[in-house]
């Protein structure tokens, strides 16, 4: 179990910078996923080869015939296609940390510059990009390249959940049989294979199937979900810009105005410097 602990930290870090149905999603990958794998799956798993019997002496018979009725063991195929899912989270959480590490830089340099004066910091906001992405509690406000990220991570975990999906069923189907017909050199003859516990380990397997389809799901909805926002986002970004072409909003009005008072307090600068020079001369 220690190795799923270096997953489960590193999943809950991801836990707070996700939205309501990717925390529920993670509550399913962590409880119907990797802890029925380890307590249930694996012992269910245990006696998978060594009570795996056909009726043949046939040296090296009973051996490929497992091979070819299992070419991946369930339990690593599960594995596998828990790392693969979850490994678009570990990378969103990379972007997420580099992200906040910027934004902090940021804030420090504007921090060391608060004491300039006004035109200065002025200045200074127009060099730097203010941080727009931390917000104040210290989470992430999923927004702007942060929102292409998560949805981007989350069309790659619908792709890999249907490829492991798909892949289960070709590899070994959904159910597993009491015997296994096998015909497979060096066997002399068809041979029959008996599995040990079948009807337990269909159980696990459809288990496994239902977990992966309703994280399937989850990952569909979130994915609608954030275009859906987006795009209520967009609009209203556009009803707020949306003005008349005479009359420029307010905010640009008193931006115009106060590039003008600072024309104006240079202009009488120059005046008073130019007045200064005048009387040294004479």
């Amino acid at each position: 179990m220690g190795e799923w602990d270096v997953l489960g930290r590193l999943l809950d870090k991801v836990q707070s910078h996700s939205t309501v149905i990717g925390k529920i999603w993670l509550t399913v990958l962590f409880v119907f996923r990797i802890l029925v794998l380890h307590a249930g799956a694996e012992k269910v798993w245990g006696d998978e080869q060594s009570d795996f019997v056909c009726n043949t002496q046939q040296p090296g018979c009973e051996n490929v015939c497992y091979d070819l009725a299992f070419p991946i063991s369930h339990i690593r195929f599960w594995v596998l296609q828990i790392i693969a899912v979850a490994t678009p989270k570990l990378l969103f959480l990379g972007h997420v940390l580099h992200v906040i590490h910027i934004e902090k830089k940021v804030k420090d340099r504007l921090k060391k510059q608060a004491e300039l004066d006004g035109q200065s910091s002025l200045f200074l906001r127009r060099a730097y990009k203010i941080p727009k992405y931390t917000k104040s509690s210290g989470k992430i406000n999923i927004r702007g390249r942060l929102l292409l990220s998560y949805v981007l991570h989350l069309i790659a975990k619908i792709v890999l959940e249907v490829l492991f999906i798909v892949g289960q069923y070709f590899l070994y189907g959904f159910t597993l049989e009491a015997r296994y017909v096998c015909t497979r050199f060096p066997c002399p003859h068809k041979v029959d294979c008996f599995l040990s516990r079948p009807t337990e380990k269909s159980v696990i397997i459809w288990f496994m199937l239902v977990s992966a389809f309703v994280s399937l799901a989850l990952s569909l909805v979130e994915l609608f979900y954030l275009s859906a926002k987006a795009v209520k986002e967009c609009i209203t970004r556009k009803q707020d810009y949306t003005v008349t072409p005479v009359t420029p909003p307010l905010s640009e009005r008193k931006a115009f105005k106060r590039q003008g008072e600072v024309i104006q307090n240079c202009v009488n600068l120059d005046g008073v410097n130019e007045n200064n020079m005048d009387e040294v001369h004479i």
